[in-house]
């Protein structure tokens, strides 16, 4: 077993807003760090897309930690649904504290995430806040009735409970923490697939 108490420190200097959801998920990581473990032999590599933008120079610091740290990476399994199952072959996924999570908890669920490029994943809401933070490469969001609009490394996507939103990358991949409170289950979790035309 490897410590990960190095990493979490590390990915907790990410989270540095003062929403209340930022603050607890910079808390939860500090709080856990000494708890951290993780057996190096069910690792799994990251896509080479992934580790690509976690090279640049705008990528957070705390990326030459994620690379460099053996973790089971994996798609996301949210919920059942054929087309999310489908699209999420493309994602990479390590549940870092949840219910699922290296470090059982179920008051908190926050991990590290990343789409590879050329990939739409589509409207979805659930009861749980969120935010994603990015730490390297680029991805268009949408947001409730808001368009599509690009963001990079250091930039913040916020969820109130229930708001629909969307991903999709173009040329890059990207990578990000995010932070769930509040009902953290997937019980109520829906995927709506992509936008139609005229809803962005």
């Amino acid at each position: 077993m490897i410590s990960l108490q190095s990493l979490f420190e590390k990915l907790a200097t990410a989270l540095d807003g003062e929403l209340p959801i930022e603050v607890s998920g910079r808390r939860a990581l500090l709080d856990y760090a000494d708890r951290a473990f993780f057996d190096p032999a069910t690792a799994v590599a990251l896509p080479h897309e992934a580790i690509e933008v976690m090279k640049t120079s705008d990528a957070h610091p705390c990326c030459e930690a994620l690379m460099n740290t053996p973790l089971p990476w994996a798609p996301p399994e949210t919920t059942n649904d054929p087309d999310y199952i489908e699209v999420s072959k493309r994602k990479f996924l390590v549940e870092l504290i949840g219910p699922a999570g290296l470090v059982p908890g179920d008051k908190i669920r926050m991990g590290v995430y990343g789409m590879q490029p050329n990939l739409e994943y589509g409207i979805r809401t659930h009861p749980a806040e969120e935010i994603f933070i990015m730490l390297a490469g680029r991805a268009d969001w949408l947001r409730d009735t808001e368009a599509y609009a690009e963001y990079g490394p250091g930039t913040r996507r916020h969820h109130p409970s229930m708001m629909r939103h969307a991903t999709r990358t173009r040329d890059k991949a990207f990578m990000s923490i995010y932070v769930w409170n509040g009902d953290v289950s997937f019980d109520s979790y829906v995927y709506s697939g992509v936008p139609k035309e005229g809803l962005q």
